[in-house]
């Protein structure tokens, strides 16, 4: 029996650039069961131009209006951090699943009011965590739960981001503010933690350093001087709740391969990948002393670079679905991520270790 496609409105469709061209759109080209049935843009012009770019039926210029489309099964939200909140509540109040975007809001606040709603609603409400979600993570988990390398002991990790250096396109000067809760701390800092929190288990306790080494940005094309409010380089020291220790770095405008060395009482783990806009955007492999079984193939072959993790976490939305199961990272997870960065600051601002509130 041939299942029809769930369909998809897209709020934050853009023919020029965003993260919906460059990841959603390719990722979804192999996938059969998911169809994009709508998509929104700040302008009617702006949408009306990606309605024809990625063939869908329908262009609003009010991504609440698409939110409340009947037509819609899954709404996904590929817009700036700022606007996630008022389209996912609307979504959620319209009966509607969801694929937002990482980070889930500006604030815990937001990521609570957001998770609670989705609780309430009880569909699926899935949060843009493709990294922690990337078959090799998931498969270093799995072996690390099998005893492939005994007891973990201690974990290293350095991630980078080209992001978060001294020069920025003027429509990335939104992420230096963090205010808008788009930062090096939320994004490359989220995503990896989502990573160590999947292989070695929940973080209890935090031990941080956060600085700011690069005051100023310089925009392109410009040449304006833009303040930096965020951090752009992060020290962790972490304790987690299988006793594993875990020391990460965090690195802002650099440009560097992932790495991911986890030891344990009779081997070693190792994950690697590499791509400028961070980890999770890359293909990845899990490499072990002693060997062990290979890892799953990708959910859609041909793929590189941004589309291939978010490709995973559509296929497995895809399968939460229609099977009832709920293995995608939901809501509720974006919300304890978000607790797990305010212990962070907390502990860098206070000079202290913070234990996290689950």
């Amino acid at each position: 029996m041939v299942l029809a496609p769930l369909r998809l409105g897209i709020a934050g469709a853009n023919t020029e650039r965003g993260w919906f061209r460059d990841a959603h759109f390719p990722a979804l080209q192999g996938i059969p069961g998911l169809a994009i049935q709508a998509v929104s843009a700040r302008t009617q012009e702006i949408a009306d131009a990606a309605a024809t770019a990625f063939g869908a039926a329908s262009a609003f210029d009010d991504s609440l209006a698409l939110a409340r489309d009947p037509q819609v099964d899954i709404v996904v939200v590929t817009v700036k951090v700022p606007e996630h909140r008022a389209i996912v509540l609307a979504a959620l109040a319209a009966g509607k699943h969801v694929y937002c975007e990482w980070p889930l809001g500006r604030d815990l606040a937001e990521a609570e009011e957001m998770a609670a709603a989705a609780r309430a609603a009880g569909v699926h409400a899935v949060t843009g965590l493709q990294g922690a979600n990337a078959p090799a993570v998931r498969h270093a988990a799995q072996l690390v739960s099998e005893g492939a390398i005994g007891r973990p002991l201690n974990l290293r990790v350095v991630s980078s981001t080209a992001g978060w250096g001294t020069a920025a396109p003027a429509h990335y000067a939104y992420l230096q503010d963090k205010r808008n809760g788009a930062t090096l701390a939320t994004i490359a800092g989220g995503h990896t933690l989502a990573m160590i929190e999947e292989v070695v288990g929940v973080i209890t306790e935090v031990s941080a350093r956060c600085s700011i080494l690069q005051p100023s940005v310089t925009l392109a094309g410009s040449g304006e001087s833009v303040e930096r409010t965020c951090a752009d380089h992060m020290l962790i020291v972490a304790k987690h709740d299988s006793d594993c220790v875990s020391s990460v770095e965090i690195i802002g405008g650099a440009n560097i391969p992932l790495r991911f060395e986890l030891r344990g009482t009779t081997g070693l783990l190792v994950i690697s990948g590499h791509h400028p806009g961070g980890y999770q955007c890359s293909h990845l492999e899990v490499t072990t002393e002693p060997p062990s079984p290979p890892q799953p193939a990708l959910a859609v072959d041909g793929l590189s670079g941004n589309p291939v993790n978010v490709a995973q976490l559509y296929a497995r939305l895809e399968q939460d679905i229609r099977s009832g199961t709920r293995t995608s990272p939901d809501f509720d997870r974006a919300a304890r991520l978000t607790r797990l960065l305010d212990a962070i600051d907390a502990s860098s601002d206070e000079g202290k270790t913070i234990k996290v509130t689950r």
